[in-house]
């Protein structure tokens, strides 16, 4: 009988993913924590319901899963396990020699750093989490036809708080950089209130909030989608959240009874916002990306990282779980993942982008970079745990202690961070100011060109 139910039991999880899938995305781990708490107390179950009972798949992400569907049904983009493999010692290795944690956040010269300790009643708090969250709003498409020219679009402002040198930013630091220099010309741009009504800030402002270097000979690409999703989410949070970020966070405590989750707040984030939901359709299957939602709540995470990893993180008290999101699938991140070796690209493709050939949204070549990426970070991430787990052996268990901070250790491990830190290594292959000598690498081929507000 057992082998039976068990056997039931795997059929069934193998029917219903799809459903799964959107359970997780509609429920925080809270609710259906709850539920099953209510439904399958522990000492009512027999040994039938408890194979049968929720297992942690329900509360991971649906990114994962779905990436992995779309990567098989494209079959273009490949994973290379030996890349992964090699690829992972490098990174870990360069993580830990320059001591790139999530408090690195803190040091990037041109963000908004929250007041420590946390204190929601602080204006500077406030003020922090709004920015975060415009930044994270308009994060998307910045590639440029121009690449490698002073035409390209950029921003011309200091190189960061407190520093007078002044620089063109291009990429995504000339939205951060337009976003700063408003701030200093004291236009309230990440004020929801204010950016989201058209008489206090018209198009012509956003505009000019936006307006390129003089040497420049581009503007910032999708003004006018920007200026729409600006007017969506600046209206819900002033209708629904008492018109600020920390209005949301408030309202997602509540709603989770502050058990929420970095999923939790990422599954929320898409659910009120309809322009954070980046999701597609493949061969009759929903695939969830939720790059932008994913990084606004990574950047919050980051954002408010206490100084002692050993505190409660003041947004998730009730600890993150942080290695539940994913990596953000965006053109930058694929580049140097195969670079390294760790994506492998057929001919074809390659040629693509080499002649700079778009790929529309939606296409099998575009879902098949950006899922594949998902899904290679993954496997980077557990490939990194099992190395230190590995290292940690090797060197004697030393007590409890040691213990202790070697789970906190893998804990940061995230794909969030691997992220953070090949998003930082590719930029500086892109300037000239790094490049990997320690293993073999591919040539670096373009960025995938497409025009999208998901990333």
């Amino acid at each position: 009988m057992y082998q039976v139910v068990k056997t039931v039991d795997r059929i069934l999880r193998g029917r219903f993913q799809d459903a799964i899938a959107c359970v997780s995305a509609t429920l925080s781990s809270a609710s259906s924590l709850s539920l099953l708490r209510e439904y399958c107390p522990d000492e009512k179950t027999t040994s039938a319901t408890t194979i049968l009972a929720p297992t942690p798949l329900l509360w991971t992400s649906p990114v994962v899963s779905s990436a992995e569907f779309a990567m098989m049904e494209t079959s273009i983009v490949r994973v290379n396990p030996e890349g992964v493999k090699r690829a992972a010692d490098y990174i870990s290795r360069k993580i830990v020699a320059e001591q790139y944690t999530p408090r690195t956040w803190r040091t990037q010269p041109l963000h908004i750093c929250p007041p420590e300790p946390y204190s929601p009643s602080d204006p500077l708090t406030r003020q922090c989490l709004n920015w975060v969250f415009i930044i994270s709003a308009l994060n998307f498409s910045f590639w440029s036809e121009r690449d490698g020219t002073p035409e390209r679009y950029g921003v011309e402002w200091r190189k960061g708080w407190g520093v007078e040198e002044r620089v063109v930013h291009t990429g995504y630091w000339s939205l951060v950089a337009a976003v700063n220099r408003a701030l200093g010309e004291n236009i309230p741009i990440t004020d929801p209130a204010f950016y989201s009504s058209e008489s206090l800030c018209p198009d012509s402002l956003i505009a000019y909030v936006f307006r390129a270097a003089a040497q420049c000979r581009e503007p910032i690409p999708l003004l006018q989608e920007r200026i729409a999703i600006m007017r969506e989410v600046g209206s819900v949070l002033c209708n629904d959240f008492n018109g600020s970020y920390l209005g949301l966070l408030e309202s997602f405590h509540s709603r989770n009874f502050g058990q929420g989750t970095a999923l939790d707040l990422a599954q929320m984030v898409t659910n009120t916002f309809p322009s954070f939901r980046d999701e597609q359709w493949l061969n009759g299957r929903k695939v969830f990306f939720w790059k932008r939602a994913q990084i606004l709540v990574a950047e919050t995470w980051a954002a408010f990282y206490p100084e002692n990893p050993a505190y409660l993180h003041p947004i998730f008290p009730n600890g993150p779980a942080i290695n539940t999101l994913t990596m953000f699938a965006d053109y930058r991140v694929p580049q140097i993942l195969h670079h390294l070796r760790i994506l492998e690209y057929p001919d074809f493709l390659i040629h693509k982008l080499q002649a700079g050939t778009y790929l529309t949204p939606g296409c099998r070549e575009e879902i098949s970079l950006r899922a594949a990426s998902i899904v290679a970070v993954e496997k980077l991430r557990n490939e990194i745990i099992r190395l230190r787990g590995e290292s940690h052996e090797e060197s004697g268990e030393a007590g409890r202690d040691d213990a202790i901070d070697a789970g906190q250790h893998n804990e940061e491990v995230s794909s969030v961070l691997i992220d953070f830190y090949l998003w930082d290594l590719a930029k500086k292959i892109e300037r000239g100011e790094e490049q990997i000598e320690e293993m073999v690498t591919s040539e670096m081929v373009p960025v995938h060109r497409t025009r999208s507000i998901w990333y």
